[in-house]
This record gives structure tokens, sequence and C-alpha cells, in this order.
């Protein structure tokens, strides 16, 4: 047993760990910068160029609820890449995603603008989309997690979740560049450009990926399992079920993270452009709080590597409900330093501060055997509930409150306190986890305590 340990640690060399750390984020970049893009052009685009015919209100909702069908099909992804992750290796499924995601993005580029086959053809596509970016965060976040030291899981793990917002920050300026375009050529062809770009961003992804060693974690998990003839659960999914607790309770507690990004990636970039703001400013408003997020997430992790996850997460949880009414009453005043400090201190700082601990804090909850799958599927499950629905519900409250934004903010606020509950009665502190096969008989428990 403590060969397989010896031969593990050894693996961990310096570069190799910067390479995996480096891979982690630009690939979640790439991914992200796809499926936000989406996002953002759910919000100014498909309303008008695949809904036409609907009110322009039905039509901004119908086009919320195609970006819902990608966070209704990320468990899926996180349930099969996860299976394979988990039995195959982290590596393996990490290119496959990639591939995936890059293809679909691109042929949403070229989804021609017919009201019904369009329609449906983005809406396949986002399905695709939601299955790959399901499996992508979780080999990303166990690629970095397993090859760093234990008092640095935190922030090595939390660079799979910086590359979201490096990416949305990529996607977003793209569309807010190509949106300077006159309206009529910005509708027909101009938002095409970012989507298609990606077809070169997977490129690029595919050959740095192409470049890391597999987990030395999970290589060995399989050894031991070689070496003991013990046998390893063959679908890893009834392993991660068989302790529903764990799986609520790190879905629960990270969807609040996912309501405020899904938020404002959405509904205050809309409400900024309905409350007088220009909508190239509101998208670089966006997209320069996502830039900053980039840094300020593994900053927040790295806090939670010396304080401990829960403290970080519950400080950005009450944070946001407190800040929840000042922000968006800057939003509503249209003026560029009050939106672009709304947005700054809504995902820079309070996202970043439940967001940044939260790779890890999935992560540890489960053992190595059914790791991919547990925190892929904690993961997606908290996007979901969090984010998978923001938008549509942020307009129909807004429509029917008329106008009136504070129905919105209480949804926030309801929604942050649900998560603060299940933190406090629920969740545990993971940080000292022990995560390496190698002692078997203490990680296949402790892993898995958390139990609703």
């Amino acid at each position: 047993m403590s060969t397989v340990t010896n031969a593990a640690d050894a693996t961990k060399d310096p570069r190799e760990i910067r390479r995996v750390i480096t891979s982690s984020f630009i690939g979640s970049t790439i991914e992200f910068y796809d499926f936000i893009l989406y996002a953002t052009a759910a919000a100014i685009v498909f309303g008008p160029v695949f809904f036409s015919t609907l009110d322009p209100l039905l039509a901004t909702i119908a086009s919320y609820l195609t970006f819902a069908a990608g966070y209704i099909a990320r468990p899926i992804g996180g349930i099969v890449f996860g299976h394979f992750g988990d039995r195959i290796g982290r590596k393996r499924m990490l290119m496959v995603s990639l591939s995936v995601m890059g293809v679909a993005s691109v042929l949403i580029g070229l989804v021609p603008p017919v009201e019904v086959w369009g329609a449906f053809m983005l809406l396949l596509l986002r399905v695709v989309q939601g299955i790959a970016i399901g499996g992508e965060w979780g080999g990303a976040t166990l690629m970095a997690l397993e090859h760093s030291s234990k008092s640095k899981r935190g922030f090595a793990a939390s660079f799979a979740n910086a590359g979201g917002p490096a990416g949305a920050f990529l996607g977003t300026a793209a569309l807010a560049l190509f949106a300077l375009l006159p309206e009529d050529q910005f509708l027909s062809w101009g938002w095409r450009i970012p989507f298609l770009f990606s077809g070169a961003l997977l490129v690029i992804g595919l050959y740095i990926r192409s470049r890391v060693s597999e987990s030395p974690v999970f290589t060995a998990a399989l050894e031991i399992a070689e070496a003991t003839k013990a046998r390893r659960p063959k679908v890893p999914l009834v392993q991660v079920l068989r302790r529903p607790g764990a799986l609520l309770t790190v879905g629960l507690v990270g969807m609040s993270s996912f309501v405020l990004q899904a938020m404002f990636s959405t509904f205050t970039v809309g409400f900024a452009v309905e409350s007088g703001f220009d909508r190239s400013s509101a998208l670089w408003a966006f997209a320069v709080s996502q830039l900053i997020a980039a840094f300020t997430i593994p900053a927040a992790a790295a806090l939670s590597d010396r304080l401990g996850r829960k403290p970080v997460i519950l400080s950005g949880l009450v944070l946001t409900g407190v800040l929840a009414f000042p922000l968006f009453a800057l939003v509503a005043t249209a003026q560029a330093w009050a939106v672009y400090l709304a947005f700054i201190l809504a995902l820079p700082l309070c996202q970043s501060l439940m967001f940044g601990p939260m790779a890890a804090f999935l992560a540890e909850n489960f053992a190595t055997s059914s790791r991919y799958t547990g925190a892929s599927l904690g993961y997606q499950l908290a996007a979901l509930l969090g984010a998978g629905f923001t938008p549509a519900i942020a307009a129909t409250i807004f429509a029917t409150g008329g106008g009136d934004v504070a129905g919105v903010v209480w949804f926030l606020i309801g929604m942050c306190a649900a998560s603060l509950v299940v933190l406090v009665v629920f969740g545990r502190e993971s940080r000292h986890a022990i995560i390496d096969e190698s002692r078997s008989q203490e990680q296949d428990v402790a892993p898995q305590t958390v139990d609703a």
C-alpha cells in the first residue's frame, strides 16, 4: 500500500501540476465560452431571430426556455461522462467533452433563421452543449484536484471554475463587439461569427489537453484494486445514490452561485438595457466583471484552503442577500459607473466567494471510485436548480409584476437563504477530507458522511 502511495506522490511534479492546472483552466474557458455565449445570445438575439412571430416578451421567454434545455441536459452529461471517467479515466472524457461542445457550437452558428426548424435545431444543439458541459467540469476539476497537494486542493480545483468567467468574458466580449454592427446586420449574420470561432478554439484546447497525464489518484486507485482484487463499482451512479444526502447537500448549497450568475448574464443585461443603458455597454459590464472574476475565484478558493470551505461559501451567501436590492438599484440608474459597479459587486465579489471553494467542496464529498460521477452530478444539479430556469422565472416575475424588479430580487434572496440553511444544517467541512485511494479504509467512508 505504501508503495502505491509513494508512487502517487512522486507523480506530483510541480511542472506537471502547473501544466494540468493550465489545461484545466484553458479547457474550461473554451467550453464555457461556448456555453455562456449561448446564454448571452439568448438574451438579445434568439428571440427576434428564431421567434419573431411572437410578442417580444414571449419571444424572450421562449428563447430563455431553449437556454434552460442546456441545463436540463447537464445532469445527463454528468452521469454519462462521470460513469466512464470513473471507470476508464479522467483525461479521455475531457477530450471527448471538449470535442462535442466545439462541434455543437459551430453548428449553432450555422442554424438557418427558419421559424420552426431553426428553433428546433437550436434546441437540439443546446441539449448537446448541455451534455458536453455536464461532463467537462467534473473531469477538469478532478484532474487539478487529484494532481495537487492537500493544502492547495481548493486553489487548484478552482481553475476549472475560473474558466467559467474567463470563457464568459471572451464569449460576451465577442458578442458585444459584433453588437456594434447595425442591428439588421448583427441579427442576420454578426452574432454567428463568435459561434463559428469555436472551431479554432477547439483545436487549441485539444492540443493542450493531449499533453497532460492521467490523475495520479485515479491511477493509484486502479493499481490498488488490481493488487487487492477489490471490486470496483460497475455503475458509479449507484454508489453515489446509495448516499443521496451528499448529492442533495452539495447541489442545494451550490445552486445560489448559479442563480446569481444566470441572473446577471441574462436578465440583468436585459434589465439594464430596458432601464436606458446601451446594449453593447451592458454586455461589456458583464464581460468586465467576468474578467475580474477569473482572478477572484481562485483567490476565494485559496482563502478556503486556509479558513475552510464552509465559512467562505457562507460569507458569499450572506453578502449576496445583503446587497441584492442595492445591486439592482444601481443597475436601474442606467449610469455607466453604477451598472459596472453592480456587476463587479455581484460576480467578482459575491459569486466568487460562493463559487471559488465550490469545486473542492463538491469533489471532496465523494470517494475516488465515484468522484467523477458524484462531483459532476452534484455540480449539474446545482446548475439546473440555480440557473436552468432562473432567466425565464426572472422574466416572468418581472412581467407579471408590471416591470417592478422587487419580485426578482426577493427570488434571489430566497434562493440564497435556502442554500444557507442547507449549508449550516447539513454541510460538513471537507477541507481535510481524505481523497487518496491509497488510504482506502478511511477514504471510502469519510468522503460520504453527509446524509440528509
